[in-house]
C-alpha cells in the first residue's frame, strides 16, 4: 500500500452504540493501526465463540465490531472531506 497523504484524518463524527465516538484529527497511519488491533481480536473472539460455544466471546466481538464499523465508517467520512 502506497504511503497515505499526511492530511487525511478521522473525521471525528461516527459513533458506537451511542456511547462512544472516534476521535476527529486521528491520523489515518494510527486509525489503521487500531483498526488492526480491534479485527484481530474479533477474530480471535469469533473463533473462540464457535469453538467453546462462549457467549461472552460472541458479545465481546459484536462490540467490537461495532466499534471497527464506527472507525471504519469515520475514516470514510475523513477521506471525503480532505483537501481536494
Amino acid at each position: 500500500m502506497s504511503a497515505l497523504p499526511a492530511t487525511w484524518t478521522t473525521a471525528g463524527r461516527s459513533e458506537c452504540l451511542e456511547l462512544y465516538q472516534v476521535r476527529p484529527g486521528v491520523p489515518f497511519e494510527d486509525a489503521f493501526s487500531e483498526l488492526s488491533v480491534l479485527l484481530g481480536c474479533i477474530r480471535h473472539l469469533t473463533c473462540e465463540a464457535e469453538m467453546d460455544g462462549s457467549v461472552l466471546a460472541g458479545s465481546s466481538a459484536r462490540i467490537l465490531s461495532a466499534m471497527a464499523k464506527a472507525l471504519i465508517d469515520d475514516m470514510e467520512l475523513g477521506m471525503k472531506r480532505r483537501p481536494g
